[in-house]
């Protein structure tokens, strides 16, 4: 008796841009920190782009809660309140992980990074734009065909960081010596590849609303 006192869909895909836009901004600003990364980089300039990262992964957690919170409070949300709660922690996920690999670079004191380490980077921000992408198109169904395809590409884009990840770590083992280095370059590795699993959940979150919904 109490719905009709209750917001009927609310805003939810208006939260969900709004995080999109902060995975985007936080991959970018890790592929500036990583194209960076070399001899003459100081460990100031290392935390200033760590901290930009953290300012970015504070506002996306704002949404995050602001998002659940309006999910309590809506009596008829546009989509399944469990699809609608797993999808926005799935996107604070890819955040987290983005910040992982920032702090870590600070943390374990590294200076230098490898051709593949920007390699996976490069992939993890080509996810988190088509995550960004796929999520704008959700509000309409008209859109399922487009949306699909977006989430094959995402997919793709995670078996080539599988791939790329593989290859990299093989390569470490093969020819690094120092073992401190070795240990910080594998954990980074497989820091960034988690980045395209979590997108690749967001995706399979998002195919599964379409199939439902279409």
């Amino acid at each position: 008796m109490f719905g009709r006192f209750m917001p009927r869909e609310g805003k939810f895909f208006e939260l969900f841009n709004a995080h999109a836009e902060q995975i985007v901004a936080g991959g970018r600003e890790l592929a500036t920190l990583m194209s960076k990364m070399g001899a003459s980089v100081t460990t100031a300039e290392i935390s200033a782009h760590a901290q930009v990262i953290d300012g970015i992964e504070t506002r996306a957690d704002k949404i995050t809660h602001e998002t659940v919170a309006l999910l309590h409070k809506t009596f008829i949300t546009p989509l399944d309140r469990d699809s609608i709660h797993q999808l926005i922690s799935k996107m604070d996920d890819i955040l987290d992980l983005i910040q992982d690999v920032a702090e870590s670079m600070v943390l374990y004191d590294i200076r230098k990074v490898t051709q593949e380490a920007r390699q996976l980077t490069d992939i993890s921000l080509s996810c988190c734009e088509r995550v960004r992408s796929v999520v704008a198109l959700l509000p309409n169904m008209e859109h399922a065909q487009s949306i699909l395809k977006t989430c094959r590409e995402i997919d793709q884009l995670e078996s080539d960081a599988d791939r790329v990840m593989r290859s990299a770590i093989s390569r470490l083992f093969r020819d690094e010596a120092d073992v401190r280095q070795l240990i910080k370059l594998k954990a980074i590795y497989e820091l960034l590849e988690t980045v395209t699993d979590r997108c690749e959940d967001v995706a399979n979150i998002i195919e599964g609303i379409v199939l439902e919904n279409s």
